[in-house]
């Protein structure tokens, strides 16, 4: 006679499903009540075990959902499985398909949300993912402002793609707030939405968030934000009034160049309901892999932000004093024309400057004569880079509107990494000498 081989399941979802898993002959199931080997308030996860709310600092390394109480992970365990096991037809414990689920996302998704200060994030496979949702939440005939200064993808996505669909956009500046108000009001009702960045890319110009909120809200606009350049850590645009906060999660929350992410933060739950269904729709979503390597970046973006702001620093206020480059922005230099906005909107001036070398000398040689920076695009990473704008990020933009939005082939942008600034000092200094 065979033995019986008794299997012990505890009484939870997981538990549930092992027993209707085994309906095996010879297999005893019984019932186990779960508790811990040691019951004891250092098993409760950190990220549960104070009523007090958590510091931005903790909340990047314990998200909502942090570790895996199940088995005691210390970090996100991936969930790599496309599809779940439904108890019967139709219900599924809590995912049914990972376009609509995933959770490695879902706690993604819900620490961007707690670091913007909301409910509701979505993560989606890059940047330019993120924004071409948010934009699909429009309508032909609609119309969307955006600045003189705007990030090329942005710009090519709506001049390329959403115009053939009737969704009109027109270039303002945004610094002026009575130019941005008469837009308003000249559109009619038909403009929805402000879509924007402060610091913007490449210049860096600042913009009123708070004022632009509250112009587009008094026409019945939303005010959409990319907070790319400053993160979480050093601007949370939803509290200054913005409906939906856009991030390419490639640059500083991912932080190491190893992972293409793009996520949102929204305020308002039906607006937050109809992004989700354009991300379940579209299927522009994050994989659970890339998920779990963006919420490792995140755990130190406190750190490395800090250690590139203060390098950035540094050397902006190095480069203005250079003979070969003639104009340096950087938000955090006092005769910055947004320094005292950004003084009081956001706790930072952020790890990027851009300048401008001297007629005299070509800015695509200098990159040449680079060593230690790395000449490519992107940013925010560990790394520092340098990207050539005209050629590179805002290529595909017409050469006369990237005058017009004072872009010049003598820009340069520099992402500044965590290498040590004196390193970084002396590879620009060589590079400048030799060809100045």
């Amino acid at each position: 006679m065979k033995p019986v081989l008794t299997v012990a399941v505890s009484e939870t979802l997981h538990g549930k499903l092992i027993e209707k898993a085994l309906p095996i002959k010879g297999v005893t199931v019984i019932h186990q009540a779960q508790t811990p080997q040691e019951p004891d308030e250092s098993r409760v996860p950190s990220s549960f075990s104070t009523t007090q709310p958590l510091r931005l600092e903790s909340l990047l390394v314990h998200p909502p959902g942090d570790g895996d109480p199940a088995f005691g992970d210390v970090v996100v365990p991936v969930h790599l499985t496309t599809t779940f096991e439904q108890l019967s037809c139709g219900q599924p414990l809590r995912y049914d398909y990972a376009r609509g689920g995933n959770p490695t996302r879902q706690v993604l998704e819900d620490q961007i949300a707690a670091l913007e200060g909301v409910r509701y994030g979505y993560a989606f496979g890059s940047g330019m993912a993120a924004v071409t949702a948010v934009l699909g939440l429009f309508s032909p005939g609609d119309q969307i402002l955006i600045p003189n200064n705007v990030y090329g993808g942005t710009y090519r996505v709506l001049e390329r793609y959403f115009k053939r669909f009737g969704l009109i956009y027109h270039i303002i500046d945004f610094t002026d707030l009575a130019a941005v108000e008469a837009a308003l009001r000249s559109g009619g009702g038909g403009v929805k939405a402000l879509l924007f960045e402060s610091p913007t890319n490449p210049l860096l110009t600042v913009v009123d968030i708070a004022q632009l909120a509250h112009l587009a809200h008094d026409s019945g606009a939303l005010a959409i934000v990319d907070n790319t350049f400053m993160t979480p850590c050093l601007q949370r645009p939803l509290k200054l009034g913005a409906d939906i906060v856009l991030h390419s999660a490639t640059k500083y929350l991912g932080g190491h160049s190893d992972v293409l992410a793009g996520l949102t933060a929204v305020v308002d739950p039906a607006l937050a309901k109809k992004l989700h269904f354009l991300q379940y729709s579209t299927g522009a979503v994050l994989s659970p892999l890339d998920s779990f390597l963006l919420l490792r970046g995140i755990k130190t973006l406190s750190l490395r932000l800090e250690r590139a702001s203060a390098s950035a620093a540094q050397l902006a206020f190095w480069l203005d004093r250079q003979p070969q480059v003639c104009r340096v922005f950087y938000p955090g230099l006092p005769n910055h024309p947004g320094y005292d906005l950004q003084t009081r909107q956001a706790a930072g001036y952020g790890a990027l400057v851009s300048f401008e070398v001297i007629p005299d000398i070509e800015a695509q040689q200098l990159a040449r004569h680079l060593h230690l920076i790395k000449l490519a695009e992107s940013l925010g990473a560990v790394e520092s880079l340098l990207c050539h704008p005209a050629t590179m990020t805002h290529a595909s933009v017409p050469p006369a509107l990237r005058a017009h939005m004072g872009i010049s082939d003598q820009l340069l942008r520099l992402s500044v990494g965590i290498e040590h600034p004196a390193d970084l000092q002396a590879d620009l200094a060589q590079a400048l000498q030799s060809v100045g």
